[in-house]
């Protein structure tokens, strides 16, 4: 398990209590599972994604994430309609672990709400919600 100080939280994402991040990207929003909840769950052997068009409301189930030691649920950070999904990740889910900001995204989103991003914890006071767990 990595130390608070060794985990990777993009200045630029927003966080959740769940430990997903949104970061807008374009015209939509990239999602994914932080650092934090990549390195918990250990060596990830599959991810569930929704279908491209599908559509969520902020707090929604999306997916699920299956690591070698459990099985965690995926939420959605902002509402919106899924753009597009990381389709590599059903073949190398493993790219999570390795950078669950870049090539281990999970969704994109078109915002129904962009202001809800502004709801969202920054890296700062993601930091301290995690300083709080140990």
């Amino acid at each position: 398990m990595k130390e608070i100080t060794e985990l990777n939280l993009p200045d630029d994402a927003h966080y959740t209590e769940n430990h997903e991040w949104a970061k807008p990207e374009g015209d939509g929003v990239r999602i994914g599972i932080s650092d934090y909840a990549q390195d918990q769950l250990g060596d990830i052997v599959f991810v569930e994604l929704p279908q491209v068009g599908s559509i969520y409301e902020k707090g929604q189930e999306f997916g699920t994430v299956e690591s070698v030691k459990a099985v965690a649920e995926l939420y959605m950070p902002i509402g919106g309609e899924v753009l597009a999904t990381n389709t590599v990740l059903e073949d190398s889910p493993d790219l999570v672990n390795k950078n669950s900001y870049n090539d281990g995204w999970m969704i994109e989103v078109k915002a129904s709400n962009p202001a809800e991003l502004d709801t969202l914890m920054a890296k700062s006071a993601y930091l301290e919600l995690l300083k709080g767990l140990e």
